[in-house]
């Protein structure tokens, strides 16, 4: 145990000399890891409140956390950080670890054997061992790559605790190499310390207290949220942003000081007399925000108050901590009451988002009922964030009123560039995965490109075809987490399909196996119990109440991505025709045993991916009452038949849907975007839309509102079944403009009010909006109408 105590000590003076991390692996019996951990640990000179171990067992004096809970270290520093993964792990948590420890720190791995590791089956494992598949049927190909990337990569010391052999020191041997001191001094030919103080709102000890000039731009870009009546008023100031509505984004990799960054900024705009809100995924998240708040304004002798999560400076500013439903409140600072952002009546000045990529993404759109707003967001986050904040938030945030600021960070703050933890962990969590450059599939078409089965083993042995088609996975998504690299690797019910292109992936779609399950597994789905994976099929039988809907064999379409260089072209149409062909036996090449019944797909709906999906064949059969947490939308699932068990399947459901979505409109998806609503009915198959049943009493009512003097409000009823109806069908015969089919969605089905109606659709007035809707009957009642709605029709035109 000596040795292991003085290898750690060479790692941990190296590390301390250079700035950088190391890591030293401990291999072999889980009681001899824990016994070289503690003996280690004593041995360094290392605050046992400055170490976390994340395992099951409590077993050392430090701060212990399981591996679910790995996530809450983000934002946080370490200096030594142990995981323990001996009973299993989760490719998150390792990636959580990695971001958490400080430069100069150290990273304890305690594994099993390494020859051992890749076949021991944990917790995590048996999260990837979805029905009807064991647990036998789970691979060790995520495990197997890491272990051979910890025996390449510089910085990491491996001892094999058996034979107490030691595989590798992991010392790299640098040149000693100068770094900022940690009492904040700054070399003399700094940039920030040489800007002019009458350039910026902030004042100079704002920037005295930047590490880099990163890190001092960025601070400079929060003074675009700043009053420029909060700075000295005789100040002229080139930063003058005017006095709309602004959004700043900051985006960096783990490590560059954004955290800081925004605290600095915070603690200028408080002494300044600004209300600062600063939120985060958990209050310890924020604790930098605070730290360096706290810091400045001690300097600038402008706090009264400092605190972990609430500062108040003697010109009445403020910076507070508010968990993020709090910070949202349900109402906004346009509400009567006179609410503000943070549901108090307190409207803040700035609000300051920290870990904005862990955010959901409909509670990002919430913030932007602020009018200065700051999003500190991770580019390639060990916590799979980034994604959906850069593929579906940026949009949002592009289309809202408020004027965007953008700045990256990319020279590193906590430890030196070129740490070898960070080189390592990105390999092995394929955090910076790209998809090909743009030249390589740039001339990629349908008649040029190959379907290929991507087999595991063959990604494992093909880093660059593993980081091509994970890249454009990671792209296609709003979050992709670690733990997806290792699912794509090791669950034995996902299987990868791409076009390629000269060797390049040029599209790529990644399905799940579903259904296909037994009775006694459909019956506690219906039950209520839970079911991993199978998506489709536990939606259908739990929440709809179809217990035959887990029999039938079935492909989700889980994630599919073309090259943004080459879509357009049809690639992503002629990736489903082959996995199509390759299931459901249309083309030939299905194995009668490998058949499906049914091909399908959930997703966040939108009019454009609705509107894809319809024109490859697939149909709705569901929509979540629900906003997605991640996505922020509507889940819809779609099926597409491949056999007769499939088709009924389908045509029961499509027939439930097309039923209960009059009632739903007005109720749970009273809120749904009108052309989402109208691409969700048109994608339902029109054999499925629901008969007109509508007495003669019902048909002069809406014939009267059509053509006469009659009313919408007094019987809407009739007028929903008429628009569902018509959506369904959407009949060639009927030819209504746009605008008309939102009115119907608008009024009719979700039963919004009419000035509302009126505002959103640009009539210039109310009762203009109700004549509108008169006249977009008329097509339907001259469409669908009876004997009567015709009569009706006859006396008021003449005829």
């Amino acid at each position: 145990m000596e040795n292991v105590a003085s290898i750690a000590g060479s790692l941990f003076d190296e590390a301390q000399r250079t700035n950088e991390r190391r890591a030293l692996v401990l291999a072999g019996d889980r009681e001899r890891g824990y016994d070289a951990l503690e003996s280690t640990l004593e041995a360094l000179p290392i605050p046992i409140t400055d170490t976390t171990l994340v395992g099951s067992e409590d077993r050392l004096r430090c701060e212990c956390v399981s591996q679910s809970r790995a996530g809450e270290l983000l934002g946080t520093t370490r200096t030594a950080v142990a995981l323990d993964t001996h009973g299993g792990l989760r490719p998150n948590a390792l990636g959580s670890v990695l971001g958490a420890i400080d430069g100069g720190g150290l990273f304890f791995l305690l594994v099993p054997s390494l020859e051992d590791w890749p076949d021991r089956r944990g917790e995590f494992d048996e999260s990837l061992a979805v029905p009807p598949f064991s647990l036998s049927e789970v691979t060790g190909r995520f495990r197997q790559r890491l272990v051979d990337t910890l025996r390449a990569h510089r910085g990491i010391a491996v001892v094999d605790l058996t034979d107490g052999r030691l595989e590798a020191d992991g010392l790299t041997h640098p040149a000693p190499r100068w770094y900022p001191a940690t009492d904040g001094e700054q070399p003399s030919d700094s940039r920030h310390q040489r800007l002019s103080p009458d350039q910026h709102l902030f004042p100079p000890e704002t920037y005295d207290a930047c590490l880099t000039d990163d890190q001092a731009e960025a601070v400079a870009a929060f003074e675009s949220l700043a009053d420029e009546s909060e700075s000295e008023s005789d100040r002229e100031c080139e930063n003058g942003y005017g006095s709309g509505k602004r959004a700043l984004v900051l985006q960096a990799d783990r490590g560059r000081g954004k955290s800081s960054a925004a605290g600095l900024a915070a603690g200028a705009l408080a002494a300044a007399g600004a209300d600062v809100l600063v939120t985060a995924p958990d209050r310890r998240n924020a604790r930098e925000v605070f730290d360096r708040a706290g810091e400045l304004c001690n300097r600038l002798e402008a706090a009264t108050i400092v605190e972990s999560d609430r500062l108040e400076t003697v010109d009445g500013g403020r910076v507070r901590f508010l968990e993020p439903a709090a910070a949202v409140g349900e109402s906004t600072p346009t509400d009567e009451d006179g609410s503000g952002i943070d549901g108090r009546g307190e409207t803040p000045d700035v609000v300051i988002v920290d870990e904005a990529a862990a955010f959901p993404v409909s509670r990002l759109e919430a913030f932007l009922e602020a009018d200065r707003i700051a999003f500190a967001t991770t580019t390639h986050g060990y916590e799979g964030a980034g994604r959906g904040f850069s593929v579906r938030f940026r949009d949002r945030l592009a289309d809202s009123d408020h004027e965007v600021v953008d700045r990256t960070l990319v020279e590193p703050i906590r430890y030196a560039a070129g740490d070898p933890l960070e080189i390592w962990g990105f390999r092995a969590l394929l955090l910076d995965a790209r998809p090909p450059v743009a030249p390589l599939v740039a001339d990629a078409q349908p008649e040029t490109v190959e379907y290929c089965r991507l087999e595991p083993d063959e990604l494992l042995a093909d880093e660059s075809l593993l980081r091509e088609a994970f890249g454009l996975l990671v792209l296609a998504h709003y979050r992709t987490e670690p733990n997806d690299l290792a699912r794509l690797l090791d669950a034995p019910n996902l299987e990868t399909r791409a076009l390629v292109h000269d060797g390049h992936v040029a599209s790529v779609a990644l399905l799940a196996r579903e259904g296909g399950l037994s009775a006694e597994t459909r019956e506690t789905m219906y039950e209520g119990g839970r079911v991993r994976g199978n998506m489709l099929p536990d939606v259908l039988t739990s929440q709809l109440r179809d217990e035959k809907a887990g029999g039938p064999r079935g492909i989700r379409i889980v994630r599919i991505a073309t090259h943004h260089d080459a879509r357009g072209r049809g690639l992503g149409s002629q990736l489903l025709e082959c996995v199509e062909a390759e299931f459901a036996g249309r083309g030939g090449t299905a194995d009668e045993d490998d058949s499906v019944d049914w091909l399908g797909t959930g997703f966040g709906a939108t009019p454009g991916l609705l509107s894809f999906w319809r024109e490859n064949g697939y149909r709705t059969v569901h929509v979540s009452g629900t906003r997605n947490d991640a996505s922020g939308k509507h889940s819809a699932l779609m099926l597409r038949p491949a056999s007769d068990g499939g088709r009924a399947l389908h045509d029961r459901h499509a027939r439930w849907f097309a039923r209960r979505i009059s009632a739903l409109s007005t109720d749970a998806l009273a809120d749904l975007e009108p052309d989402t609503v109208r691409e969700l009915l048109g994608s339902v198959d029109e054999r499925a839309a629901p008969a007109l049943e509508l007495s003669d009493h019902e048909w002069r009512i809406v014939a009267g509102a059509a053509y006469g003097p009659g009313l919408f409000d007094v019987d809407p009823g009739p007028f929903r079944a008429l628009a569902v109806r018509y959506l369904v069908e959407t009949p060639d015969s009927v030819a209504l403009e746009d605008r008309q089919e939102r009115l119907l969605v608008l009024r009719v089905l979700q039963g919004r009010a009419w000035p509302a109606v009126a505002d959103r659709l640009e009539y210039h007035s109310t009762r203009q909006c109700m004549r509108a809707l008169g006249e977009t009957f008329r097509p339907l009642v001259d469409r669908y109408g009876s004997d009567p709605a015709r009569s009706v029709r006859e006396r008021f035109l003449g005829e």
